[in-house]
């Protein structure tokens, strides 16, 4: 059979309606791992591994049009690519899994399933200092070799790609979508950055759109695929959790960064150490556990120092209110009852603060302090 003959017998299995992970491998098992003779078997074979009549009838009769407008894509870029379970760049990590993919689209570089990678997950509504704790480590540890592996959501993930390409560091993100899609739409950029300078990859056909059961689907490829789970932020119902959930079942570390007791989205952290993850502070800490699985000739990161502060808070109630502030978000009646002063100035103090880049806003009409500020206590 030529390439592209096998190829369009793939691409037809992967538009499959209903053919997910264990189905496919029921039927490729039964079929002794060929896509041809999967779409040449008899609708009890299709039946008796579990396929609906949806995808019975696509496997009867695929959609030509649709096939060969996938392939057209594939071949319309050299970063583009289609990777099964029996191509030697399917990542091992991933095929140790319960139920791995049976085939993945990938935009970018390949060779990054073969680097040694780190998950960051969190919320899409972080702190600012989630969404700094976010990028800082994902900069000094894509610095030191590690790829560091996310979903393209907005909040901790965006940071964490962030992060990695300041770095010049190695990066993929796994989507829940189609490849010729983003999600959300606002990572346009980035999305075509991370395919130029890192890799995108997704499970799912071309002109699938973002659907909530997708996440969890893509989650466990964000776990599979990465020696541990870094969770920056994420309250007690996160998606994020179910991530770390996937890496502690696959065998992989799990890291986690505490927070206030009074911060929500530091309860799934919280949480998560509770039951058994790695408290960290410093991306040292991640390197510590994990930085023997590295290559010998992984780059080292050498961080710069910070630079001197330029801005210092102008008087001694503004030092109050930060001191106030503590480390977690905090409303602005929270800091009136704390600081006795009138609502009036702690407003007014708070908006020179954040033009300052002392303090910055966080979600529900709160404050936090931004790094800066911790320079001056």
């Amino acid at each position: 059979m030529t390439p592209a003959a096998a190829l369009r017998d793939w691409l037809a299995l992967a538009r499959c309606p209903g053919l997910g992970p264990r189905v496919a491998q029921r039927l490729l098992a039964a079929c002794g791992g060929d896509p041809r003779s999967v779409l040449s078997a008899s609708r009890t074979t299709w039946r008796d591994a579990g396929l609906s009549q949806a995808g019975c009838d696509w496997l009867a009769k695929p959609d030509e049009q649709a096939l060969t407008e996938d392939k057209a894509w594939l071949e319309a870029a050299d970063d583009r690519h289609f990777i099964h379970w029996q191509d030697s760049r399917y990542p091992p990590g991933l095929a140790a899994i319960d139920d791995p993919p049976p085939w993945l689209f990938a935009i970018g570089d390949t060779d990054l399933l073969a680097v040694p990678g780190l998950a960051i997950v969190g919320s899409r509504n972080p702190t600012p200092g989630g969404r700094e704790n976010a990028t800082d480590f994902a900069r000094e540890l894509a610095a030191g070799g590690l790829s560091i592996v996310s979903g393209l959501a907005s909040g901790i993930d965006t940071a964490a790609h962030q992060g990695a390409l300041a770095a010049r560091g190695m990066t993929v993100a796994v989507c829940g979508t189609g490849l010729d899609r983003v999600y959300p739409a606002r990572n346009r950029d980035l999305a075509r950055q991370i395919g130029s300078q890192g890799l995108l990859l997704s499970e799912f056909h071309l002109g699938t759109e973002a659907r909530p059961g997708h996440f969890p689907r893509r989650n466990r490829l964000i776990a599979g695929l990465t020696l541990g789970t870094l969770v920056v932020e994420a309250a007690r119902a996160s998606g994020s959790l179910i991530t770390a959930r996937l890496a502690s079942e696959a065998g992989r570390e799990v890291f986690a960064i505490p927070g206030s007791i009074h911060n929500p989205l530091a309860r799934g952290c919280h949480q998560l150490i509770r039951d058994g993850a790695t408290l960290v502070e410093s991306a040292a800490d991640i390197l510590a556990e994990i930085g023997h699985r590295l290559p010998a000739d992984a780059p080292v990161a050498t961080i710069p120092e910070p630079e001197s502060a330029t801005a210092t808070p102008a008087d001694s109630d503004q030092k109050r209110l930060l001191d106030a502030m503590g480390d977690g978000p905090t409303r602005v009646d929270e800091l009136v009852a704390r600081t006795a002063l009138t609502p009036e100035a702690v407003s007014s103090m708070l908006l020179i603060m954040e033009l300052q880049g002392l303090v910055a806003t966080a979600p529900g009409g709160a404050f936090t302090r931004t790094r800066e500020s911790f320079r001056f206590d």
